[in-house]
């Protein structure tokens, strides 16, 4: 029986998204596996951008659609790699091996984005978390890129993809998120430009690993990004769960 707590966290905005993630990343250490799930334009990838923000790692975090899974080089001495994979075209244990995840996670943060169902294997004590937008918000596009996704179902055919998919040095890293860009300048769209921002985060915490990581998750936030103080507390649900 693994342990599972369950919190909730309102957020206003993409920089308050973002600063969710610079907040959560001062309290992340080698070996952690986050999981982002929630539908196109929910966040997934500004999150990752606050995390990689708050690790001070090389490049900039843009959604890992046609590389499948970047790494990004801590730039402080003995700081921490941040690997940034998706998930979206990963079907079975075959593909997951191919790209080969488990051979860094020992050593890195690790965000995978659209990974439930297929990578809870890598850590049984991993944080979820599922991002939903607010009740009356409408997203006109997606925060990873309409053009991204797109490229997702035309790129599929392409044999190459896996195996070239994981990106191994900073400077390769430096050179897919330029070509990356070159793609398109949709790839990553701020929320602020799609709608209010608001979104709902939902932390599902699996094994003793992530105990007290979120106490004061929002207040840090808050502070980070300039915000006044919450007006409701954080919602927790502490239960057990068999994986």
């Amino acid at each position: 029986m693994t342990q599972v707590q369950e919190s909730t966290i309102h957020v206003t905005s993409a920089d308050h998204t973002r600063a969710i993630g610079k907040a959560l990343a001062s309290t992340l250490r080698a070996g952690d596996v986050i999981m982002l799930n929630g539908p196109l334009g929910a966040g997934k990838t500004t999150l990752t951008q606050g995390i990689g923000q708050g690790l001070n790692v090389r490049g900039h975090v843009t959604s890992p659609t046609f590389t499948v899974s970047r790494i990004h080089p801590p730039l402080d001495e003995g700081g921490l790699a941040l690997v940034h994979a998706d998930a979206y075209r990963i079907t079975d244990l075959d593909d997951l091996e191919t790209v080969d995840l488990d051979s860094t996670t020992q050593d890195t943060v690790t965000v995978i984005e659209w990974g439930e169902g297929k990578t809870e294997q890598l850590s049984d004590d991993r944080l979820e978390i599922v991002i939903e937008r607010a009740e009356g918000t409408a997203a006109g596009g997606d925060d990873e890129g309409t053009d991204a996704h797109l490229g997702r179902q035309t790129d599929a055919h392409c044999g190459c993809q896996a195996d070239e998919a994981h990106i191994h040095a900073g400077r390769q890293a430096d050179e897919a998120d330029a070509h990356a860009d070159g793609q398109t300048h949709h790839d990553v769209i701020d929320l602020e430009d799609i709608d209010s921002g608001e979104r709902t985060l939902t932390f599902i915490l699996h094994g003793t690993r992530w105990a007290g990581v979120l106490d004061d998750l929002d207040e840090k936030a808050r502070a980070l990004a300039g915000l006044d103080a919450p007006t409701t507390d954080l919602h927790e649900e502490v239960g057990s769960h068999r994986d």
